[in-house]
């Protein structure tokens, strides 16, 4: 289907973007010239050394230790890239310190501390404070620093003073419940616990010791505790952050291997504890550096991606900032006062490029907000979405509301390779519904269920060949079981994401929403798991069943079911009760739209709840089809979730 064209990019700013240097740089330095985009991608998916080495050449790579090779192994999952090399990724974050150290490095706003300004030269001296404080603490390569910090500078500081050191980062929120916290902390067996013990969001003071408290108890590994104070006093025995930022120190950067672990994110499944996922030093460097290409930053940009600190876009930022660009961090409530509120500080920052979630597009489209008639937007030429489906009323909003020559370039990739798998790019053209394009270096095709590629209908999202910032490992997964589970079983040697995706005979795409049981809301993934743990522990429920429905044009929808215990009823004391329980323990992110009681949950012979056939017949699927029921505990009880299906197809 033909998709009409939203907007075009002129001559001077297709010549003038990132892309056309890098792709003028290959045709002179390395005699590579192509005829288009997806021709230059097609090398880049098949001549994998001589793609990634280039990228490395450009974007000036520096290695402490000269790599031998380009790609040891090609295998996946296993591939080594750029064996023997030995560099740090916090280095070339910091590298526009020593070119421009009076620029703006960081500009926050904060509802808690209001606004922050950091030049590059403040920034590192921070980083250089920090970083000494940590190495006196006994902090060195593999330790894991910990934090439950918003999305500040205080984060960012502290991220780059660890892996500086060769210490292994790794983040949440601090609006996650202290038990999501511990499901993921206590697996990596941190040396340091970084936390603030409370912030403002939507102008109300949140109080957080009582949880972090717990948080510390919990993480008997732990050896340093520091605090930065917004509500309390700091703890008998805890370090101030505020302390730990003034000392006069070098700069130094501990080199390490390509594939030393750089940070450790979280994605969860469908059942048991969240997975840890390693990325490298060398991996993320070069994604990120690629990444840039595609959102057509440099150090000229003035960047913001409204996220979350517990969201992989949060670690995006990063891009950016190693581009050398203002990087504008958003820890705000983004409707409060009003809608309005994050487009005013674009505005009054001259924000160039802007991302949000496609939820926060929607919220902007439902408010009948119109931020191009009331604001100077004169400074905003860039604008990202990502983390759910962007529905075509988002795309008719941005060009009527927001700026009709602006560049709209969603993206959808994931956690797991903390990248893109489909972006933009800003010399093609923007039609309705789609992503421009495939990533370069990114092998993704869409694979029908016998495992043949198909273009022009919809599939499962796959990448057949292995990228630099691929999982190194999940934590603890000795053997490699969790990870080979996790991508690599249905389709033997291939990544297979979990994404439904069509592949356009243009070489754009379309995403569908997710192919399994993950939670999806507003941009952060969460398994069912960690949902059941918090409504399965109340007396009142004896069983439950969440399914998120992504639908293509339309809202998500998340509906909860329960199997109540003898003599209860579902009142609006349980709702309360049951809402209470995932706010507390998950987050307020992962509301039910809609509580349901059934008799029972459909399961497995082996007992495994049947999330994603029930999330098949939800979204249309054909119930003959959906599931087998001979593979069934409990068959008929899927005929009461055929029936809600049947009743949901009418209203």
């Amino acid at each position: 289907m033909a998709r009409d064209i939203l907007w075009r990019p002129s001559h001077e700013r297709a010549e003038a973007s990132r892309l056309v240097a890098f792709q003028t740089w290959l045709a002179a330095e390395k005699s590579r010239t192509f005829k288009d985009y997806n021709a230059l991608w097609e090398w880049s998916v098949s001549d994998l050394e001589g793609f990634w080495s280039a990228l490395a050449e450009f974007f000036a790579l520096e290695f402490d230790t000269a790599p031998t090779s380009v790609l040891g192994s090609r295998c996946m999952p296993g591939a080594e890239w750029f064996p023997g090399a030995q560099l740090n990724w916090a280095h070339h974050m910091l590298r526009q310190a020593e070119k421009t150290p009076e620029n703006q490095a960081l500009v926050v706003h904060s509802e808690t501390f209001g606004r922050v300004d950091l030049t590059w030269a403040e920034l590192a001296d921070r980083v250089a404070s920090v970083e000494a404080h940590l190495r006196q603490m006994g902090v060195g390569q593999g330790d894991r620093v910990t934090a439950v910090l918003p999305n500040t500078e205080t984060a960012i500081i502290a991220c780059l003073a660890a892996t500086s050191l060769g210490a292994i980062w790794s983040l949440c929120a601090p609006d996650m419940g202290h038990v999501a916290i511990l499901d993921r902390f206590r697996q990596i067996e941190p040396k340091v616990l970084i936390y603030q013990d409370g912030y403002v969001h939507a102008g109300k003071t949140m109080d957080r010791r009582d949880a972090l408290s717990a948080i510390a108890k919990g993480l008997p590994s732990v050896e340093q505790i520091i605090v930065l104070p917004v509500v309390g006093e700091v703890p008998t025995g805890a370090q101030d952050w505020r302390d730990l930022v003034t000392s006069d120190a070098p700069l130094a950067f501990t080199p390490v291997p390509f594939d030393h672990p750089l940070w450790i994110v979280y994605s969860s499944g469908t059942t048991g504890n969240p997975k840890p996922i390693v990325h490298g030093h060398g991996g993320i460097l070069l994604e990120g550096a690629k990444q840039s290409l595609h959102q057509d930053l440099s150090a000229d940009s003035r960047f913001c991606w409204m996220t979350s600190s517990g969201w992989v876009m949060w670690n995006a930022q990063f891009v950016a900032l190693g581009q050398g660009a203002t990087t504008v961090l958003y820890d705000r409530a983004p409707n409060h006062p009003d809608m309005l509120e994050l487009w005013r500080r674009a505005a009054d920052e001259q924000i160039t490029y802007l991302g949000v979630g496609a939820a926060y597009i929607t919220a902007c489209v439902k408010a009948g907000i119109r931020p191009g008639a009331e604001l100077d937007l004169s400074a905003l030429v860039s604008l990202g979405t990502t983390g759910s489906p962007l529905t075509s009323d988002g795309y008719d909003w941005v060009y009527s509301e927001v700026k009709k020559d602006i560049w709209l370039a969603p993206i959808s990739g994931g956690t797991d390779l903390c990248g893109a798998f489909v972006c933009g790019n800003v010399t093609m053209p923007v039609r309705a519904g789609e992503m421009q394009c495939r990533a370069l270096g990114n092998a993704v095709r869409a694979f029908d269920e016998a495992g043949k590629e198909v273009i022009g209908a919809v599939g499962e999202l796959v990448c057949t060949e292995p990228l630099p910032s691929m999982p190194l490992f999940f934590w603890g997964d000795e053997d490699g079981s969790r990870l080979h589970s996790s991508y690599f079983d249905t389709y033997p040697g291939i990544w297979r994401h979990g994404d439904w995706i069509e592949i356009t005979p243009e070489g754009g795409s379309v995403i569908y929403g997710r192919s399994d049981a993950t939670i999806n809301r507003r941009g952060l993934r969460l398994g069912s798991s960690e949902i059941y743990q918090a409504v399965e522990g109340l007396p009142e429920i004896l069983d439950s069943l969440v399914v998120d429905l992504e639908f293509l044009g339309r809202d998500s929808f998340m509906p909860l079911f329960i199997v109540l215990a003898e003599g209860q009823a579902l009142d609006d004391t349980l709702v309360d009760k049951i809402k209470s329980a995932i706010r507390s323990s998950v987050s307020a992110r992962f509301m039910p739209d809609e509580i349901n009681v059934v008799a029972e949950i459909p399961r497995t012979l082996s007992g495994k709840k049947l999330e994603v056939p029930v999330k098949k017949l939800l979204l249309g699927g054909d119930p003959a089809h959906v599931v087998n029921r001979d593979s069934m505990a409990n068959p008929d009880s899927f005929e009461t979730f055929v029936a809600y299906a049947k009743a949901r197809e009418s209203t």
